[in-house]
């Protein structure tokens, strides 16, 4: 039989070429085979009637079983991190008058301008909010003068993804068809996190619609990766990664659809958490559809747990966190303590095994450090998870494409060309093709709760490699990878198809000494037991960011 061999990267005048080809309807019906293809969704749609199940009537999460109380070993907070400052030091600093928020945040706004400078460039901001982040970081200092600070947060900078409005700065997704508008307040996450003390210096670059898990958007200046300058950074939560990875800010709110915290955290070496799906509030995401995650990606699991406690909870703005499990104060922060002893870890063999050898071996070396500090491993199996990529991009790229009815009618000129070439292989699936992955989608959530109720966590790799390639004409002109997306979301779209918490920890090098990431899945609302593990790898040494190439020094230091 005939074998289509896989997609090429394509970038500047050839990229350009294939998008005005694809105005042919033969054209784009033969790349969409390739894509379809290569993405594993060909294989996803040909999967037998028996691996459905009913279609589903609601995006909520379902559980493996009901909450259940695990003992702490109280080994409380491990070490703050020494290569990039984490929530604990910016607070230690405030709380021993060596530092003070005004001249910090004056200074961190310097700082996201020289990263901006840099050649070539690791701008992480979109857009700088120095009125904003001023005024609130003298009435921070007011606070801390009077030893009345809010919580761990108030002072801290906190950089907010291009996805999220802010007062006075509305989403534009990483896009140039949504024009800039100072209409706009705060979405319920910025405004908890504002209300805790954070200081939000501004909106983070991102991929064009999120549609990119590697980086490359020629709408905006992106940076490259952290550690290596031919390597791509990923996305689509760009500049909240290169913010933390940097030292600008110590915790950085992203986003999620499909690996879109994860991924970023992985490539630059860093921890972040896709919490469960309703646990944040969506209210002022520009994002829709039934993928997306609001959570942070920070320098450490504090850092992570401070966060959502910061910003969980029920909204009556957004329908999606109606009856969600309140978080305790103090809560997650007080679960990094617990340890792992007894913990049970479903480690899924076929899934590691898809990895590239040296990001399989990390993440092993990690399971094994678990295993020593008291986690039980058991080898489990969930049948669909290896078709979670295709039924994900089947979902979110749908859904996105629905989303871009007017984008696409009147600015498709004004897209970047590879999310113009995803528009127009997307219109060779009909409806069919969505309610068919939903279907699956469903089986899948089902084997996932079904394997929860024998195990408290999952582990799988992050990513199936480490950060890819890139060259100036990558960035500069845009580019499309098959192979590389496909290797980037390999096992994320499995947490954002099911709505279960995952977290990752840099754990480890690869290819080059780039940076590798264990990911950890929690049943629903569970981010206490995802914390804990992540908390653990720290403890044992086993995971911990890493100085950048290009650093920055708000504190001073």
């Amino acid at each position: 039989m005939f074998q289509l061999p896989p997609a090429p990267r394509m970038s500047g005048g050839l990229l350009r070429s294939i998008v005005a080809a694809t105005a042919a309807e033969p054209v784009r019906r033969a790349i969409a085979a390739v894509m379809r293809k290569d993405l594993g969704i060909e294989a996803a749609l040909a999967l037998p009637a028996s691996t459905r199940s009913r279609m589903p009537l609601s995006a909520g999460v379902l559980a493996g079983r009901a909450p259940r109380a695990l003992d702490s070993l109280e080994l409380g907070v491990p070490r703050p991190p020494a290569a990039i400052p984490s929530v604990a030091r910016w607070h230690a600093r405030y709380a021993a008058g060596e530092a003070r928020p005004v001249e910090v945040v004056e200074r961190a706004l310097a700082e996201a301008r020289r990263l901006g400078a840099a050649r070539p460039t690791m701008s992480c901001m979109s857009v700088l909010d120095d009125a904003g982040a001023l005024r609130d970081a003298e009435a921070s200092a007011a606070r801390w003068a009077k030893g009345a600070p809010l919580g761990p947060l108030d002072g801290v900078v906190v950089p907010v993804k291009e996805e999220v409005d802010l007062a006075g700065l509305r989403h534009r997704l990483g896009t140039a068809f949504i024009a800039p508008s100072t209409d706009a307040a705060d979405g319920t996450s910025a405004a908890r996190l504002r209300a805790a003390g954070a200081i939000l210096l501004g909106h983070t670059l991102m991929t064009e619609m999120g549609m990119s898990p590697l980086g490359g958007n020629v709408q905006r200046p992106m940076p490259r990766n952290a550690h290596a300058i031919d390597r791509l950074a990923g996305g689509s939560s760009t500049g909240s990664a290169i913010a933390v990875a940097s030292g600008l800010a110590p915790v950085a709110l992203g986003s999620d659809g499909g690996g879109s915290i994860r991924i970023p955290a992985c490539f630059n070496g860093l921890f972040g958490i896709k919490p469960t799906f309703g646990r944040i509030s969506r209210h002022g995401d520009g994002f829709d559809g039934t993928m997306d995650h609001l959570g942070p990606i920070g320098a450490s699991a504090h850092d992570l747990a401070v966060f959502l406690e910061a910003c969980a909870g029920e909204d009556p703005l957004d329908e999606l966190t109606r009856g969600t499990p309140p978080v305790a104060p103090g809560g997650l922060v007080g679960a990094i303590g617990r340890g792992v002893r007894g913990l049970r870890i479903g480690v899924l063999p076929r899934e590691l095994a898809a990895a590239d050898g040296a990001v399989q071996e990390a993440c092993r070396a990690a399971l094994a450090a678990l295993e020593k500090e008291g986690a039980i491993l058991v080898d489990v199996e969930i049948l669909l998870a290896e078709h979670a990529p295709g039924i994900g991009y089947l979902t979110i790229g749908l859904e996105t494409y629905a989303s871009l009815l007017d984008a696409r009618r009147a600015s498709f000129d004004a897209m970047g060309p590879d999310l113009q070439l995803l528009v127009r292989l997307l219109s060779t699936f009909g409806a069919g093709d969505y309610l068919d992955a939903q279907a699956l989608r469903a089986r899948l959530r089902e084997q996932a709760a079904e394997v929860l109720r024998d195990v408290d966590v999952l582990a799988l790799p992050t990513t199936a490699s480490v950060a890819p390639e890139v060259t100036a004409l990558d960035l500069e002109a845009g580019f499309a990878d098959t192979p590389a997306l496909g290797a980037a979301c390999r096992f994320a779209f499995f947490g954002n198809l099911t709505g279960l918490p995952c977290g990752t920890a840099p754990v480890g090098t690869g290819e080059a000494g780039l940076p590798v990431g264990l990911q950890i899945v929690g049943d629903a609302f569970d981010e206490a037991s995802v914390l804990a593990v992540l908390a653990a790898l720290e403890r044992a040494e086993v995971a911990s960011v890493r100085a950048p190439r290009v650093p920055v020094h708000p504190l001073g230091d």
